[in-house]
């Protein structure tokens, strides 16, 4: 549930007449919520780009699901000199 995770569900905020005012932003849930949207877009745009999801070659849920796998695997693979402690 989002509640017990302290984060607050939302569309992004425009900068100019956006529908998110500050009683929205205000909230430490909704920043936490930001940071989180930011880090998954970064991930599904790199499978998008580069993992060729964008456009996929197969057909059928499994061979989809096998293929999003293994490029979420690839993409771990890829971020893993990266991480600290590594």
């Amino acid at each position: 549930d989002l509640r017990e995770a302290c984060v607050t569900a939302h569309v992004a905020r425009k900068s100019r007449y956006s529908a998110i005012d500050g009683r929205t932003t205000r909230h430490q849930g909704y920043a936490s919520s930001i940071k989180h949207r930011k880090r998954i877009e970064e991930v599904l745009g790199r499978a998008k780009t580069v993992g060729g999801m964008a456009q996929t070659l197969y057909r059928g849920v499994e061979r989809v699901r096998s293929r999003f796998i293994l490029t979420m695997a690839a993409n771990n693979l890829a971020r893993l000199p990266g991480l600290p402690g590594v």
